[in-house]
């Protein structure tokens, strides 16, 4: 389905991934975010490096299960896949999608909400694809250190996020340029208006260098960035 949530004028309400929201959420993700596929591709790629066989891939806010989808190609076929994510709507749909695409992968999908904290265990890897800027900046550093803690030795966090520019120039442009994208993938004026209104409480970001810095913080030895356009950006730490 098209998204079309914010063509008409909404409610005062902010941003909640419920069913209307699941419902368009791939399409909001391909005309949203610049690069979606590529950088799922490329998360794929690493994950072929770093996925170790008998392990749990976690995908930390998995939505309708993409990211799930695309890993099963590149990752050993004893690594078990955990999906968490706090709407119970938009797993709803990533059971619907695994069941379409036959995913015969050992998996398991949990309804939890990050700002409690989330339980990570014989992990060698982490995703945070689009969803460490809605954990509350109060807990991010706990969830991170929840996250080394559960990785194994050399296991990978891939982080990829909305992000500040390090300068408020630069942010002004990037996000100028960000819905230039949005328009020329459809979206008016208005409806970039509204949604960026019922976002403002909701999505957090941080600038790179505070994201890089806290993971090197919470005791990661390497990070580096692997892909940067405008004001998104995706990260992988090495623990």
């Amino acid at each position: 389905m098209k998204d079309q949530i914010f063509l008409e004028p909404q409610p005062v309400a902010d941003f909640a991934f419920d069913e209307k929201v699941a419902s368009v959420f791939d399409d909001m993700l391909d005309r949203s975010v610049p690069f979606y596929g590529e950088m799922q591709r490329m998360i794929a790629e690493m994950a072929g490096d770093f996925a170790v066989p008998g392990t749990n891939i976690y995908d930390l806010g998995c939505s309708t299960g993409n990211t799930l989808l695309k890993l099963d190609a590149t990752v050993p076929k004893s690594a078990k896949f955990i999906g968490i994510d706090y709407s119970e709507e938009m797993l709803e749909r990533c059971r619907q999608k695994l069941a379409q695409h036959e995913f015969e992968r050992d998996h398991e999908l949990i309804c939890a909400d990050l700002n409690g904290g989330v339980r990570i265990y014989n992990a060698s890897m982490v995703l945070m694809v689009l969803t460490l800027q809605f954990v509350r900046p109060l807990y991010r550093d706990a969830l991170i250190g929840t996250i080394l803690e559960g990785l194994n030795e050399n296991g990978c966090l891939i982080l990829v996020e909305k992000v500040l520019g390090e300068d408020s120039v630069f942010n002004r442009l990037f996000i100028d340029y960000y819905y230039d994208l949005k328009k020329r993938h459809g979206y008016t004026e208005l409806e970039i208006a509204r949604k960026r209104e019922a976002l403002e409480n909701v999505l957090i970001p941080y600038k790179l260098l505070e994201n890089r810095e806290m993971l090197l913080r919470a005791g990661f030895r390497y990070c580096d960035v692997f892909f940067k356009w405008y004001n998104f950006c995706g990260i992988i730490a090495l623990k």
